[in-house]
């Protein structure tokens, strides 16, 4: 049963929405005004179930996390109406606390409108005594997905193809941006099925790199190596850089650059999978260094010598 629909609302309504949602139904469905209706009485039964979880902001909290089948594989109707007093939420709205067919105790106090209620296996999270046991889940997978580093800088849809008890099944996966090795992306209720009628598990997608053959990677930052002239070093240039999005950027190399130093471009590594602070790109500085000089160039660093440098 799915809460939000049973009472016309929004899965954003605020709890005023909500209540006046409920207010509305009650007064049109409640035995007082469909007397002898089965069917009235019957929404009235779902639309009060779906209030007494929508109007708690713990409840509703785990129906929203767990879903409509989750949270009622979970939790038992004892559970949803502890700690509700039906009989004064009606009288609210100008009912009495009894009508009809419909109750308002429950299990000695708090209201249902379903009479004595049906008894759970075990305990309300919401703070009664008992609590019903779950069924066990079923497996959780991994599956692990070779990604570039354009698809981990640009997001990507990929269809990843798995094992699933006899059969192979085939998804379309949503890779969002940032999703570096180390992480991993959770997609609930895609694992094995349980054995015992509780909720499937979960499948979590676990990247790697495929090797790149420009940009070394740590973490979120990049590295990309550039060769300048030994003159260049020497004297100061400005390089060419390529960038992951296919774009380059200019960098100014100063007079007297050592070899292999680093310089930084903030921010032009991979983006945060949270929307943090993106890495940065380092351009490491290789000066090449000639393996022979022709007689002239000779000459010219013989004079550089004899003048000190």
């Amino acid at each position: 049963m799915d809460y939000y629909k049973e009472l016309g609302v929004k899965k954003d309504a605020t709890a005023e929405e909500i209540k006046k949602a409920y207010r509305k139904l009650a007064m049109k469905y409640h035995p007082d005004h469909a007397k002898g209706d089965k069917a009235a009485e019957e929404r009235f039964k779902k639309v009060s179930e779906a209030y007494a979880v929508l109007s708690d902001a713990e409840k509703r909290k785990q129906y929203d996390e767990y879903g409509a089948n989750g949270f009622q594989q979970r939790f038992s109707q004892e559970d949803i109406f502890q700690g509700f007093d039906f009989s004064e939420i009606l009288r609210e709205f100008g009912f009495g606390g009894k009508s009809g067919n419909v109750r308002f105790s429950f299990g000695g106090g708090g209201g249902s409108p379903f009479g004595a209620g049906t008894s759970g296996f075990g305990g309300s999270p919401f703070g009664g005594r008992k609590r019903r046991q779950p069924a066990p889940k079923g497996s959780d997978l991994v599956y692990e997905l070779g990604l570039t580093l354009r698809e981990v800088a640009e997001g990507a849809t990929k269809t990843v193809a798995f094992q699933q008890g006899q059969k192979v099944d085939r998804i379309e996966v949503k890779i969002p941006k940032g999703l570096v090795p180390g992480q991993k992306l959770r997609l609930a209720g895609k694992g094995e099925a349980s054995p015992y009628g509780g909720l499937p598990g979960d499948l979590f997608i676990q990247p790697y790199l495929l090797p790149d053959p420009v940009f070394e990677v740590d973490g979120l930052d990049l590295t990309v190596a550039k060769e300048i002239k030994l003159t260049e070093a020497l004297l100061g240039t400005t390089v060419t850089v390529p960038l992951l999005d296919g774009n380059t950027a200019s960098l100014k190399v100063p007079a007297g650059v050592n070899h292999k130093t680093r310089m930084r471009l903030a921010g032009k590594g991979l983006p945060s999978l949270k929307g943090g602070r993106q890495g940065d790109l380092y351009v490491r500085i290789h000066v090449k260094m000639p393996k022979k000089l022709t007689d002239s160039q000779r000459q010219l660093v013989t004079g550089l010598q004899d003048s000190g440098l």
